[in-house]
């Protein structure tokens, strides 16, 4: 199965087969759940795609519906895939390479400067401290999206567009936040900081900036003090 994986992964994520639209918003239903072994996810996502299909009046249990997803996947590989494959030269091959080590690379490192993380990576680079995207388990549990490591702690970040801030569900999302951002802090003994940020002229840019990175400075001084008297 592993070996197959790498195709299955293309193919879903290519034509959305695992995109709310196909399976529901699965990320949040997990978290609301909270469901303590995988019987008691299965169980209770069944429930909510069931309730997700007959929205779309779409006339299927949830395991006829998801062995139609599995069939459609099946098509897309064995059909669309395969005769794509069979039109791929030695030249398309040797261009894709070097578009991908040249072009791409600088393209995705414009990217990434301009992005909050690299606002953030660059002032930290000063400091000798990196950033680090936080792994699946510490977004799901914690909300973080990076942590900062300082010695045997860590310091969570998670963006937030400012606009969200309008949204209908912010008060709940806040309240949500809190309680797993001091779970965070407990675990790992670094404070979670909420940035959000804006687009100005199609740039990325952290609300109140210097205030922010002030605060996260100063918790990894916190730290740094703190790790060094626990030697």
């Amino acid at each position: 199965m592993v070996k197959k994986e790498w195709i299955l992964n293309i193919a879903t994520n290519r034509w959305g087969l695992n995109k709310k639209a196909s399976v529901g918003p699965v990320s949040k239903w997990i978290r609301d759940v909270n469901p303590k072994t995988l019987e008691e996810w299965k169980k209770k996502y069944f429930e909510k795609l069931k309730e997700f299909l007959t929205k779309k009046g779409i006339q299927l249990t949830p395991e006829e519906y998801l062995n139609d997803l599995g069939n459609k996947l099946y098509v897309k590989i064995t059909e669309v895939i395969q005769k794509e494959i069979e039109e791929v030269s030695l030249e398309d091959c040797i261009n894709y390479i070097e578009k991908l080590v040249i072009s791409r690379t600088f393209e995705g490192y414009l990217t990434e400067i301009t992005t909050v993380y690299g606002i953030l990576q660059k002032e930290l680079k000063k400091l000798k401290i990196s950033i680090e995207p936080a792994p699946d388990e510490l977004d799901r549990k914690y909300n973080v999206d990076f942590y900062i490591q300082v010695g045997n702690n860590r310091i969570g970040i998670q963006i937030k567009p400012i606009t969200y801030e309008q949204t209908p569900e912010f008060h709940k999302w806040k309240n949500w936040s809190e309680t797993s951002h001091k779970k965070f802090e407990k675990k790992f003994g670094g404070k979670v900081f909420i940035v959000f940020s804006t687009k100005i002229n199609g740039k990325n840019q952290i609300i109140d900036e210097e205030n922010v990175l002030n605060n996260i400075k100063a918790e990894i001084e916190r730290l740094k003090i703190l790790n060094s008297q626990s030697r």
